[in-house]
Protein backbone atom coordinates (compact mmCIF):
# COMPACT_ATOMS: atom_id res chain seq x y z
CA UNK A 1 0.00 0.00 0.00
CA UNK A 2 0.95 3.41 -0.41
CA UNK A 3 1.41 5.88 2.27
CA UNK A 4 -0.94 9.26 1.97
CA UNK A 5 0.20 10.46 5.25
CA UNK A 6 1.59 8.45 8.60
CA UNK A 7 -1.42 6.48 9.50
CA UNK A 8 -2.57 6.32 6.12
CA UNK A 9 -2.14 3.84 3.34
CA UNK A 10 -3.94 3.35 -0.16
CA UNK A 11 -4.58 0.46 -2.18
CA UNK A 12 -3.36 0.38 -5.77
CA UNK A 13 -5.88 1.71 -8.18
CA UNK A 14 -8.37 -0.52 -9.22
CA UNK A 15 -10.25 0.66 -12.96
CA UNK A 16 -13.89 0.75 -12.98
CA UNK A 17 -15.28 -1.11 -15.77
CA UNK A 18 -18.11 1.61 -16.49
CA UNK A 19 -15.46 3.98 -16.23
CA UNK A 20 -12.14 3.03 -17.42
CA UNK A 21 -10.53 6.58 -17.10
CA UNK A 22 -11.26 6.09 -13.24
CA UNK A 23 -9.30 3.90 -10.81
CA UNK A 24 -11.24 3.13 -6.68
CA UNK A 25 -9.21 2.43 -3.59
CA UNK A 26 -9.32 1.46 -0.44
CA UNK A 27 -8.20 3.18 2.68
CA UNK A 28 -6.67 1.93 5.81
CA UNK A 29 -6.17 4.35 8.73
CA UNK A 30 -3.59 2.64 11.33
CA UNK A 31 -4.82 3.72 14.74
CA UNK A 32 -3.97 2.37 18.23
CA UNK A 33 -7.98 1.69 18.55
CA UNK A 34 -7.91 -0.42 15.62
CA UNK A 35 -7.09 -0.03 12.20
CA UNK A 36 -10.13 0.96 9.99
CA UNK A 37 -10.71 -0.21 6.72
CA UNK A 38 -12.67 2.82 4.17
CA UNK A 39 -14.24 2.10 1.26
CA UNK A 40 -14.19 -1.63 -0.91
CA UNK A 41 -12.46 -2.02 -4.09
CA UNK A 42 -10.52 -5.46 -5.18
CA UNK A 43 -7.18 -5.89 -3.52
CA UNK A 44 -4.23 -6.98 -5.08
CA UNK A 45 -1.86 -9.68 -3.21
CA UNK A 46 0.61 -7.35 -1.91
CA UNK A 47 -2.45 -4.68 -0.23
CA UNK A 48 -3.52 -7.75 1.59
CA UNK A 49 -0.12 -8.94 2.54
CA UNK A 50 0.07 -4.99 3.83
CA UNK A 51 -3.37 -5.02 5.74
CA UNK A 52 -2.17 -8.14 7.41
CA UNK A 53 0.85 -6.84 8.30
CA UNK A 54 -0.30 -3.69 9.76
CA UNK A 55 -2.63 -5.74 12.01
CA UNK A 56 -5.74 -6.54 9.64
CA UNK A 57 -8.77 -4.74 10.36
CA UNK A 58 -11.12 -4.07 13.39
CA UNK A 59 -14.38 -2.34 11.45
CA UNK A 60 -14.70 -1.93 7.85
CA UNK A 61 -16.87 1.20 6.63
CA UNK A 62 -19.12 1.66 3.21
CA UNK A 63 -19.74 5.53 1.86
CA UNK A 64 -22.20 3.58 -0.27
CA UNK A 65 -23.90 0.35 -1.79
CA UNK A 66 -22.42 0.50 -5.25
CA UNK A 67 -18.81 -0.48 -3.66
CA UNK A 68 -20.39 -3.78 -2.51
CA UNK A 69 -19.96 -5.29 -5.19
CA UNK A 70 -16.33 -4.44 -5.63
CA UNK A 71 -14.17 -6.41 -3.66
CA UNK A 72 -16.48 -6.20 0.14
CA UNK A 73 -17.16 -9.88 -0.03
CA UNK A 74 -13.34 -10.69 -0.42
CA UNK A 75 -12.19 -7.91 1.82
CA UNK A 76 -14.59 -9.88 4.79
CA UNK A 77 -13.56 -13.18 3.54
CA UNK A 78 -9.83 -12.47 4.06
CA UNK A 79 -9.79 -10.07 7.15
CA UNK A 80 -13.51 -11.64 8.84
CA UNK A 81 -13.73 -7.20 9.71
CA UNK A 82 -17.53 -6.49 10.78
CA UNK A 83 -19.01 -4.08 7.71
CA UNK A 84 -20.03 -1.18 8.74
CA UNK A 85 -22.82 1.05 5.88
CA UNK A 86 -25.95 3.24 6.44
CA UNK A 87 -28.96 0.73 6.95
CA UNK A 88 -30.63 2.41 3.68
CA UNK A 89 -28.31 1.24 1.85
CA UNK A 90 -27.55 -1.76 3.94
CA UNK A 91 -30.32 -3.97 2.16
CA UNK A 92 -28.46 -3.83 -1.14
CA UNK A 93 -24.94 -4.37 0.39
CA UNK A 94 -26.37 -7.68 1.94
CA UNK A 95 -27.05 -9.03 -1.68
CA UNK A 96 -23.49 -9.15 -1.76
CA UNK A 97 -22.00 -9.24 2.08
CA UNK A 98 -23.19 -9.88 5.30
CA UNK A 99 -23.21 -6.35 7.35
CA UNK A 100 -22.84 -6.49 10.91
CA UNK A 101 -23.68 -2.89 11.55
CA UNK A 102 -25.66 0.13 10.48
CA UNK A 103 -26.22 3.55 11.28
CA UNK A 104 -28.96 6.26 10.15
CA UNK A 105 -27.50 9.41 12.45
CA UNK A 106 -24.40 11.72 12.41
CA UNK A 107 -21.80 10.08 15.72
CA UNK A 108 -18.60 9.28 16.58
CA UNK A 109 -17.93 5.89 17.10
CA UNK A 110 -14.57 6.90 18.41
CA UNK A 111 -13.10 10.26 19.54
CA UNK A 112 -11.20 10.55 16.05
CA UNK A 113 -14.07 9.19 14.26
CA UNK A 114 -17.18 10.70 12.87
CA UNK A 115 -19.69 9.55 10.61
CA UNK A 116 -21.47 12.14 8.65
CA UNK A 117 -24.47 10.73 6.36
CA UNK A 118 -24.56 12.74 2.75
CA UNK A 119 -27.59 11.44 1.11
CA UNK A 120 -27.60 11.93 -2.51
CA UNK A 121 -25.50 9.94 -4.83
CA UNK A 122 -27.02 7.03 -2.78
CA UNK A 123 -29.85 7.20 0.12
CA UNK A 124 -27.14 5.91 2.29
CA UNK A 125 -24.49 7.65 1.06
CA UNK A 126 -21.72 8.22 4.22
CA UNK A 127 -18.94 10.69 4.55
CA UNK A 128 -16.21 9.92 7.26
CA UNK A 129 -13.90 11.88 9.01
CA UNK A 130 -10.65 11.14 10.68
CA UNK A 131 -8.82 13.39 12.89
CA UNK A 132 -4.68 12.02 12.93
CA UNK A 133 -2.91 14.48 14.74
CA UNK A 134 -2.60 17.85 12.36
CA UNK A 135 -4.63 16.18 9.81
CA UNK A 136 -8.44 16.24 9.42
CA UNK A 137 -9.07 13.70 6.30
CA UNK A 138 -12.67 13.68 4.90
CA UNK A 139 -13.68 10.82 2.86
CA UNK A 140 -16.70 11.33 0.59
CA UNK A 141 -16.97 8.58 -2.03
CA UNK A 142 -18.62 9.52 -5.04
CA UNK A 143 -20.18 12.39 -3.90
CA UNK A 144 -16.94 14.20 -4.18
CA UNK A 145 -14.40 13.05 -6.36
CA UNK A 146 -11.16 13.80 -7.98
CA UNK A 147 -11.52 14.15 -11.90
CA UNK A 148 -7.80 14.86 -12.88
CA UNK A 149 -7.48 16.81 -10.13
CA UNK A 150 -10.85 18.67 -10.42
CA UNK A 151 -13.53 18.46 -7.28
CA UNK A 152 -16.53 16.75 -9.11
CA UNK A 153 -19.82 15.48 -7.95
CA UNK A 154 -21.65 11.83 -9.13
CA UNK A 155 -25.40 12.62 -9.82
CA UNK A 156 -26.40 9.33 -11.63
CA UNK A 157 -30.45 9.12 -12.79
CA UNK A 158 -31.23 7.37 -9.56
CA UNK A 159 -29.69 10.01 -7.36
CA UNK A 160 -31.55 12.32 -5.43
CA UNK A 161 -30.37 15.74 -7.18
CA UNK A 162 -31.77 18.11 -3.97
CA UNK A 163 -30.59 15.69 -1.56
CA UNK A 164 -27.11 16.18 -3.05
CA UNK A 165 -27.23 19.46 -2.62
CA UNK A 166 -28.32 19.15 0.47
CA UNK A 167 -24.95 16.99 1.58
CA UNK A 168 -22.58 19.27 -0.06
CA UNK A 169 -24.02 22.70 1.19
CA UNK A 170 -23.33 20.32 4.77
CA UNK A 171 -19.78 19.22 3.23
CA UNK A 172 -18.77 22.50 2.87
CA UNK A 173 -19.30 23.68 6.66
CA UNK A 174 -16.74 20.98 7.67
CA UNK A 175 -13.65 21.19 9.11
CA UNK A 176 -10.95 19.55 7.03
CA UNK A 177 -7.74 19.56 5.28
CA UNK A 178 -7.68 16.43 2.77
CA UNK A 179 -10.27 14.89 0.74
CA UNK A 180 -10.20 11.36 -0.19
CA UNK A 181 -12.95 10.19 -2.10
CA UNK A 182 -12.90 6.55 -3.41
CA UNK A 183 -12.57 7.53 -7.20
CA UNK A 184 -9.92 9.40 -9.03
CA UNK A 185 -8.58 9.71 -12.93
CA UNK A 186 -6.26 7.01 -13.42
CA UNK A 187 -2.88 8.95 -13.43
CA UNK A 188 -4.04 11.98 -11.50
CA UNK A 189 -4.43 12.92 -7.86
CA UNK A 190 -6.25 10.42 -5.81
CA UNK A 191 -6.17 12.93 -2.42
CA UNK A 192 -5.67 16.59 -2.10
CA UNK A 193 -4.52 18.96 0.50
CA UNK A 194 -6.65 21.56 0.81
CA UNK A 195 -8.11 24.40 3.98
CA UNK A 196 -11.34 25.88 4.67
CA UNK A 197 -11.30 28.97 2.29
CA UNK A 198 -10.23 26.36 -1.21
CA UNK A 199 -12.68 23.51 -0.19
CA UNK A 200 -15.49 25.68 -0.10
CA UNK A 201 -14.71 27.47 -3.28
CA UNK A 202 -14.42 23.80 -4.91
CA UNK A 203 -17.75 22.64 -3.42
CA UNK A 204 -19.44 25.67 -4.56
CA UNK A 205 -18.04 25.28 -7.81
CA UNK A 206 -19.62 21.62 -7.60
CA UNK A 207 -23.01 23.01 -6.37
CA UNK A 208 -23.31 25.65 -8.88
CA UNK A 209 -22.72 22.94 -11.66
CA UNK A 210 -25.53 20.56 -9.93
CA UNK A 211 -28.06 23.43 -9.37
CA UNK A 212 -27.24 24.17 -13.26
CA UNK A 213 -28.77 20.75 -14.35
CA UNK A 214 -25.19 18.91 -15.20
CA UNK A 215 -24.41 15.95 -13.35
CA UNK A 216 -21.37 17.29 -11.13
Amino acid sequence: MEDVIPGLSASRPQRLSFAPTAGVRVFLLRRPAGNLLIYAAPLAAEDRAAIGEAGGIARHYLNHWHEAGLGAAEIAAAFGAPLHCHEKDAPEVEKVVPVAGTFSERHRPDDDFEVIPIPGHTPGATAYLWTNGEDRCLFTGDSLYLRNGEWRGAILESSDRDASVQSLELLRELDFNLLVPWAASLGGPFWMRTDRADARRRIDAVLDRIRGGADG
